[in-house]
This record gives structure tokens, sequence and C-alpha cells, in this order.
């Protein structure tokens, strides 16, 4: 092999080595960038069967069906259902102002708030009840459960989806079955369902089922809540199924794939590389140490440059091992030259 193509072919190793090393950081420290948006390290937990204290502190992906362990229970009405949240909803039949342009005309219609009836174009005759005697609430589950995971209250208030669910007639309290009959999926106060009065009553329960969810959230002890320090979005985020984290945040690009694969392999480029580069003359041991330390110097070195000002801890490793590959390269410089 000619000398001059050994060194080109040699500083081509090194650059291809010190490439690669460049590559692999930069991934992770893009991964990371995005990561800090959100409030910290991400990981991808799976079902959440892991132990808990692994992941104190981070950010987590977790997927799987929700358990509900302590239904929620609306105490006026002893109405439960078997979901992580249960709404109460409560209605009134009031006049309702319709404006189509300058045309104004009135209709009686349910109204989930009091409508201030004294704002009307026409008050007179229109006249609709100021307050409600009941309102409507939200009821949590007493504990649900994701893998090993709890729940935190913002996490079930975000959970999508909801169904009315038919009220139990004969769990409620007899002062309220007095005023109630049943019409499908409502109680209402209105003597006939069919032709409801002004002022009547309808009230119903508005359940979100236990299903398969996908949560990103930060876990504290052995529960999910938002996270902390987030400078984008609500620290959190709840989707139906079974979705992966790319869906999740599609800003936080994937860390690189067998990092430390892709480290070995650039330190071995690096290695054979400077081997190229050391003067022609048999080969011994004291080389291959000279070309290792280099490598571990070159690429230490530019690893180093590019952690430090984002993480102290990696940085410092990196800079360790700088000075350990400019140690062993200086010491068999010195070793040759004696």
């Amino acid at each position: 092999m000619q000398p001059w193509f050994r060194r080109v072919l040699g500083g081509l190793l090194l650059l291809a080595g010190a490439g690669l090393v460049v590559a692999t950081e930069q991934g992770l420290l893009d991964n990371r960038h995005a990561s800090d948006r959100h409030g910290g390290k991400i990981v991808d937990v799976g079902d959440g069967s892991s132990p808990e204290q692994e992941h104190h502190g981070n950010l987590v992906r977790v997927a799987g069906p929700l358990r509900v362990v302590e239904d929620p229970f609306d105490p006026e009405f002893r109405q439960r259902a078997h979901a992580p949240v249960m709404i109460r909803h409560v209605e009134m039949f009031q006049w309702r102002e319709i404006r189509v342009g300058s045309d104004v005309h009135y209709e009686l219609d349910w109204v989930d708030r009091p409508v201030d009836s004294r704002r009307f174009a026409q008050p007179a005759g229109h006249t609709n009840p100021e307050r409600f005697p009941l309102e409507g609430k939200q009821f949590d589950a007493g504990q649900v459960r994701l893998g090993n995971y709890a729940m935190s209250p913002p996490l079930l208030h975000a959970l999508p989806g909801g169904a009315l669910i038919a009220p139990d007639l004969k769990a409620l309290p007899a002062n309220l079955a007095a005023s109630f009959s049943l019409n499908g999926d409502y109680l209402t106060t209105s003597a006939h369902p069919e032709q409801p009065r002004l002022g009547d009553l309808r009230v119903s329960w508005e359940a979100v089922p236990p299903q398969v969810v996908t949560v990103f959230a930060q876990v504290n002890g052995d529960e999910l809540t938002p996270a902390a320090g987030t400078t984008e979005g609500r620290g959190f985020d709840v989707q139906i199924g079974d979705r992966r984290l790319a869906d999740v945040l599609p800003d936080v690009p994937p860390p690189p794939s067998f990092v430390w694969l892709r480290r070995i392999a650039a330190l071995l480029l690096a290695l054979l590389g400077a081997l190229l580069l050391l003067p022609e003359r048999p080969r011994t041991h004291h080389d291959l140490l000279l070309a290792v330390g280099s490598g571990v110097l070159l690429l230490s070195a530019v690893a180093c440059v590019m952690w430090l000002g984002t993480d102290m801890s990696v940085g410092g490793a990196w800079f360790l091992g700088a000075l350990a590959g400019m140690g062993v390269a200086v010491w068999r410089l010195r070793a040759t030259a004696a």
C-alpha cells in the first residue's frame, strides 16, 4: 500500500469514526432537548408493569386497560357506575330567545344552565326561574390504575368519550323518588315527560368507560401526574387506544438505536485510522495502545464538547475518557521515544 494512500485512508477512517460519534451524540442531544421541553427524561414503560420506583420523577408513556378499583358515587342520588369518571347533568325546561336577523321568537327547551330572561327583548310571558335547585357535578372513582400506576385527577378529567347510563330508580332516596320518575336514561320531575312544563328538571348521568388508553405523564411515587417544569402543553396527554410514543409526542425525535454499538464501531474506525497514520514499521502492542489512546482522545474530546452545557455528568464522563486516552497516548509516545 502506497504511503500517501495509507495516510488518506487513515484520515478518512478517523473522520468516519468522529462523524459516527457526532451523529450518535447529536441524536441523543436532540431527544434530550425535545424531552426537556416536556419536563424531563421520557421513558416508554409499555404496559406499566415495571416497579414504580424505577421511574420515579421520569416522564413515561404507559398504555393498557384502565382498572377501576373503587367506583364513583353520587351521594345525593345514590347512583354509581363502574367507570373512572361519572358526571351528573342537570337541565331545566326554560324559555330561550332565538334571533334570526331582526326576527326574535321564543321557545321552550332543555338547557343545562339558568337562562336570564331579564335580558330578553320581550321578557313578558317568558320568565324563567332564577336558579336551579340542583347542580351538575363530576364524581371521580376512588382509584383508577393503569398498570402499576394510579391516575391523578387531572388525567382522569382528560379521559375522552362518555355515554349516558341508565339511572337506578331503586337506589334513589325517598324524598327524590317522590319527585322524580324514570324516562329513558333520564330522571325527570315532569308529570308527563312527553309534555314537560316550564321549570321541570331533567337529570342524567354520563360515564367515561374503562378502556385501553395511552398516557404520557410524570411518575410521582405510584401516581401518574402532570409534569412539573414543562414549557410546552399541559405536561401530560391521554389518548384512546395503544398509541406509540411518536404518535403521542411527534415533536420528540426517538433516540438513536444501539448507542453503545455505534460508539464501539466509531472507536474501531478511529483505531484503524490511527494505525494507518503511524509510520511504517513492524507493528507491536505499543502501536496498538497508541492507536487506542489516540482514538479515544479524539472521539471523547468531540463528544465532550457536544455535551458540555447540556448535561455536565455526561460531558464530564466524556472528559474523563479524553484524559484517559491522552494519558495512554502520551505514555506510549514516551515509551516509543525511549
